[in-house]
């Protein structure tokens, strides 16, 4: 079972060394390429004001943070959510310094996020499909026919939710098929068929036709893949 977690946060900054810290912290749970609903989305005190830059790109004031809890006080609750988990980030040095950063203030302990998770960056992967070309959430949003439309000002939660299509977009087709030959076990008495090496009762063997709906979700995709790849195979 592959746990993955699409990760985002804000901050007041984007120097640490000029004090700026973590104000949201935005994850978004996917276990075998699948989203499962248990994300985990926290605000924080940051007891300082954002600079002027920050606050035009996420809009989140000290003044709707003043309530929140600061980061030692939520840190137990997030280790536990992300450890031992691939997190997926985009432009991870910057996130990762971050939250490392924030560990080290609390208690040099906690070590660094790197030391309990297996790290991805997006980016990277970004720059290494389309060289040379912008690879700007947005873009590549716009790359593989994504709607972020309603996406006004960053936010860590929507970001990462943003990032999770884009993530299953760009690795599409790069998913395991495993058979489970327990579950493919046929008793004495079963009519069955070999196929491979694998014995498959023949009354399991049920042909599903695609609805409407799933058949327009599949032409919908494919045209995006034509649209992103240019001539296919299948074409």
């Amino acid at each position: 079972m592959a746990r993955q977690i699409i990760m985002d946060t804000e901050t007041t900054g984007i120097e640490i060394k000029a004090g700026n810290k973590i104000i949201e912290i935005g994850c978004v749970e996917m276990i075998d390429r699948k989203f499962t609903g248990h994300n985990y989305h926290q605000y924080l005190n940051a007891d300082r004001d954002s600079e002027e830059g920050a606050l035009k790109v996420h809009g989140i004031t000290t003044e709707f943070l003043a309530d929140k809890p600061r980061f030692h006080e939520v840190v137990a609750d997030f280790i536990d959510y992300i450890k031992g988990a691939e997190l997926i980030i985009h432009n991870a040095p910057f996130d990762i310094g971050f939250l490392n950063h924030e560990l080290s203030l609390v208690d040099a302990s906690w070590g660094k996020i790197e030391d309990i998770c297996t790290i991805i960056d997006s980016l990277v992967m970004a720059r290494d499909m389309f060289p040379s070309q912008r690879n700007s959430l947005d873009a590549l949003c716009k790359r593989f026919d994504i709607n972020n439309s309603h996406r006004e000002l960053h936010g860590a939660l929507l970001d990462s939710e943003i990032l999770g299509d884009v993530y299953l977009a760009m690795t599409g087709g790069q998913v395991t098929l495993s058979l489970d030959t327990k579950a493919a076990k046929t008793t004495e008495t079963e009519e069955s068929e070999v196929v491979g090496s694998i014995s498959l009762p023949t009354d399991a063997l049920r042909v599903i036709s695609a609805n409407a709906d799933e058949l327009q979700a599949h032409n919908e995709r494919m045209e995006a893949i034509v649209k992103q790849s240019g001539k296919t195979l299948w074409q």
